[in-house]
């Protein structure tokens, strides 16, 4: 197992170097088409997850010209992911689940008006959970201006969660990490005063928690993504990589797992968003291998067959 010893903070450009000289293979590349949607796209998907015996994908279905969105549900027919029937559909964006205590929870970003910007959006997270999709009830929102919040159950079956604040605290989106008893246990005070991961993101770039995996010996590895501006204002996003102990609170250095380049060429929602791979999930298979899933360029959702970025920490 390779121990949690984080080193320095690395800029995109830094990791981006380091992931030219080390990257492993990847394989297996295809675009995800999803049908019944109007013409609209799907991007920022979660990976495939078993719902009553069914394997079903949420994503973010919305006009390309639009940052109005909603989640919806499909499941796989013919090769294609059709809208699943009779499934909710919720006012959100960047859909993302987890399991508790063998309760389904899943949650997205809210979009709303400014309460003081005219004609500004302002945003939070909104968490639901069910027994099954169809028996999903919202339970929780997260603190104002705040994506990214990501729970995890540990192995004595408290909850981990990991924030995002941005601002004062967070500049454009750091990591934070807290943990509580239990899902009943969120309040918005607790989460905005989890301390932050130092040491993680460089001035002017930020980032944040995608999806959160228990590991086998305890620890949790972290799906997340890493963003900056480049000198055009033109938008990057990489999808990464880290391993946390939530005994101690160590963490290791992140690393990217992909590029834009790996993936198929493709749409983007505007030309500064090309360069975007936005994490939706990570299924582990049992070889040393991980499909990963995608949103790309903010207009599609792609996968992809990478190494397993956790094995090195089990």
């Amino acid at each position: 197992m390779t121990s949690l010893i984080k080193t320095e903070v690395k800029t995109c450009q830094e990791l981006l170097l380091q992931y030219a000289n080390t990257q492993g293979s990847t394989s297996d590349v295809q675009k995800i088409v999803f049908t019944e949607v109007e013409g609209k796209d799907v991007y920022n998907i979660t990976a495939p997850f078993l719902d009553e015996g069914e394997l079903v994908i949420a994503g973010r279905v919305e006009a390309r010209d639009s940052e109005h969105s909603d989640i919806m549900f499909f499941i796989q027919r013919g090769g294609r992911w059709g809208v699943r029937e009779g499934a909710p559909i919720l006012h959100l964006q960047d859909p993302f689940y987890t399991r508790v205590a063998g309760e389904l929870v899943l949650g997205g970003v809210e979009i709303y008006p400014h309460p003081e910007q005219r004609g500004a959006l302002k945003w939070r997270t909104s968490f639901y959970r069910g027994a099954t999709v169809a028996s999903l009830k919202p339970f929780f929102k997260g603190p104002d201006g705040m994506k990214d919040i990501r729970p995890v159950e540990l192995a004595d079956g408290s909850i981990g969660v990991f924030t995002r604040p941005q601002g004062d605290k967070g500049g454009r989106g750091k990591i934070g990490y807290l943990r509580v008893a239990s899902l009943d246990a969120l309040t918005c005070e607790a989460i905005e005063a989890a301390p932050l991961l130092e040491g993680q993101f460089a001035d002017g770039e930020w980032g944040g928690a995608n999806e959160a995996h228990l590991l086998g010996n305890g620890l949790v590895g972290v799906l997340g993504h890493i963003a900056c501006f480049d000198a055009q204002g033109d938008r990057h996003y990489y999808p990464m990589a880290f391993a946390f102990d939530p005994e101690t609170e160590r963490f290791s250095d992140m690393a990217l797992i992909a590029v834009r380049a790996a993936f198929l060429p493709g749409p983007s929602k505007r030309p500064d968003l090309e360069d975007v791979v936005f994490s939706g999930g990570l299924v582990r298979n049992n070889d040393g291998t991980a499909v990963l899933y995608a949103g790309i360029s903010d207009a599609e959702a792609q996968r992809i067959v990478i190494a397993d970025p956790f094995d090195q920490y089990e």
